[in-house]
């Protein structure tokens, strides 16, 4: 990911902008930090206080009209809240914590959002200036932990820097490749007087980075990939989380329906392009679809639309793609050729990107290579697709249940998966019908992302329905923010596919460990309950009869609910592209 470090020579300062609320009662740096904040049209704050950031708080109480601040029950929460808040509103996610403790319990949640590319600004305490380095009660060197998993960060001692360094932070987070910044705040910069009026700076880009080439002129490359593409007899498009982000559905689709290419998706690009278009062939990756895996190392083309070549996506990356042209369209620099050579890259936005290159392509079909993919769908469906053979199976499976849910949601609703067995079967069974519908922690596979990520997705899209899938496992990493959901009366359903198992582990000690299930049995307590003692309502499902019932109650609620599904115990995702293996290797069983 490009650095703000090696972007600050691009960004110049526009005329200065003063907006002056009436809560502007004393021009000290936490006053000068909240009003910052509401020339960013801040709407919500995630945050936990604590002493070194108490005079933020404080100031915050004059502006508790305007910002709604909600007080998770962990930090780590507030990061994963602002990343569902951002990546359904596509706005910057916003974080408050103090110093120390409070401060490392967001470098989980700053690492996710790093390499998932989520905006979000986090604003912490810090102890006095003149004890910095002294290891004062409460004092990290929170730059030093946090510049691997930031855009950028910075530590302002003196308050008079406070309305530039947060106009900087919400350019840099949103700029280009999005990502997380971390501003640091001493205490006696947050009480300080000011010695300077307010203002608050707007920046702009400097250098333009779309449309560039590190190889040859932008126009150039584009006509390469305009001939690759119209000569292509077997092309494949993949659609990655770039293509949301820069809200390029919409161009991919007519792209994709010019040339009838079979189009896939990685785990981040689900919903970007519709599960129920002809055109769409599935997921790629260890766990997807069983066509575009094997299609992969077949097609002379290959047109990667942001996304960046993943390992869980390439498999063997000796064996990946040998054959194929890859025309690479990508944001980030950083991330051209460095796990695959590209015949052609086109550095930029993906949705001008493509706008400039749908001129040059010819109208084509495809229906030799198409029909491949058709047969190998087929194949897939006799083992692992097909609705009767997930009922008939020996008791409820994970499958049947988020196949049951995309029915009766239509495939409309707001998915949020937490990470094992129960992600990858929320991304292959839910059809994908609605855009900007589907998060996950891709990069990092953070356990504990999807219920404080789903709650602030609802805040974020409150007319839409947004569900977590979650595993038992999971849900007991951040189990205390069902008391957050309960407080703010955020209106998240919640699933819980439990089989007393860290499911994706013990399949890969079935697998390849001999059955030797080392330390992934779960002793759970009765999580209805659990739910009804934060006053969420609760219930217990364990037939396959009672499922379709309990599914109506959940999406008729008006408030958050939960449903307990006790899943079968031991059951496997298939297909599966083990370790170590290529592509073209996907196993169906």
């Amino acid at each position: 990911m490009e650095s703000y470090t090696n972007t600050q020579n691009k960004l110049e300062t526009l005329p200065k902008d003063v907006l002056l609320t009436d809560n502007f009662k004393k021009n000290t740096g936490s006053y000068a930090v909240l009003e910052s904040l509401m020339n960013e049209n801040v709407e919500y704050i995630f945050g936990y206080p604590g002493g070194a950031i108490m005079p933020i708080y404080d100031a915050l109480f004059d502006y508790s009209h305007a910002i709604e601040h909600i007080l998770v029950r962990h930090e780590q929460g507030a990061t994963h809240a602002a990343e569902g808040y951002a990546r359904t509103t596509g706005k910057t996610g916003v974080v408050f914590a103090t110093s120390g403790p409070g401060a490392t319990n967001l470098v989980t949640g700053l690492a996710d959002a790093f390499m998932d590319s989520v905006p979000m600004v986090c604003i912490v305490g810090q102890v006095p200036s003149v004890l910095l380095g002294t290891d004062a009660f409460q004092e990290s060197n929170v730059m030093s932990l946090t510049k691997s998993v930031t855009k950028w960060n910075y530590q302002i001692v003196d308050a008079n820097e406070i309305p530039e360094i947060i106009a900087k932070a919400f350019h840099v987070a949103k700029t280009g490749k999005p990502g997380p910044v971390v501003i640091e705040i001493t205490k006696d910069a947050q009480v300080a007087e000011r010695t300077q009026n307010f203002y608050y700076p707007r920046f702009k880009e400097l250098k333009n980075t779309v449309f560039t080439s590190k190889f040859d002129s932008f126009k150039l490359e584009l006509q390469k990939a305009a001939a690759l593409l119209n000569q292509a007899k077997q092309p494949l498009l993949i659609v990655g989380n770039g293509v949301g982000i820069s809200k390029a559905e919409a161009e991919v689709l007519e792209l994709v329906e010019k040339q009838n290419i079979p189009t896939a998706c990685t785990l981040h690009g689900l919903s970007n392009f519709l599960s129920n278009h002809p055109l769409f062939t599935g997921m790629v990756g260890m766990h997807g679809n069983y066509a575009p895996n094997k299609l992969t190392n077949e097609s002379d083309v290959i047109l990667a639309i942001g996304m960046r070549f993943d390992d869980r996506v390439t498999g063997n990356i000796n064996t990946y793609a040998k054959q194929a042209k890859i025309i690479h369209i990508e944001i980030d620099p950083s991330e051209v050729n460095k796990v695959v050579e590209a015949e052609v890259v086109l550095l930029g936005d993906a949705k001008k990107v493509v706008q400039e290159l749908l001129p040059l392509l010819i109208n084509k079909s495809n229906p030799k290579w198409l029909e491949q993919f058709k047969k190998l769908d087929e194949e897939e469906s006799l083992y692992v697709r097909n609705e009767a053979v997930m009922a008939k199976q020996d008791g409820l499976t994970m499958s049947y249940v988020i196949h049951q849910l995309s029915a009766k949601t239509k495939g409309t609703a707001v998915i949020v998966a937490d990470v094992g067995q129960h992600q990858m079967m929320a991304a292959r069974y839910y059809q994908f019908n609605h855009p900007n519908s589907y998060y996950t922690s891709g990069g990092l596979g953070t356990m504990g992302f999807a219920l404080p990520a789903a709650m602030g997705a609802k805040l974020g899209q409150p007319k839409r329905e947004v569900i977590a899938i979650i595993g038992d496992g999971c849900f007991q990493m951040t189990i205390q923010e069902l008391a957050t959901i309960f407080q703010y009366h955020v209106a998240v359903k919640i699933i819980v596919l439990n089989n007393h198992y860290l499911g994706m582990v013990r399949q890969w000690q079935s697998m390849f460990f001999d059955k030797r299930y080392s330390f992934v049995e779960m002793t759970n307590p009765d999580f209805s309950k659990v739910a009804q003692s934060f006053g969420i309502k609760g219930e217990n499902i364990s037939e396959t009869e009672e499922l379709d019932d309990a599914l109506e109650r959940m999406l008729n609620a008006e408030e958050s609910y939960l449903l307990n599904i006790h899943v079968k115990r031991e059951e496997y995702v298939f297909p599966m592209i083990t370790a170590g293996s290529s592509v073209s290797d996907i196993r169906l069983f």
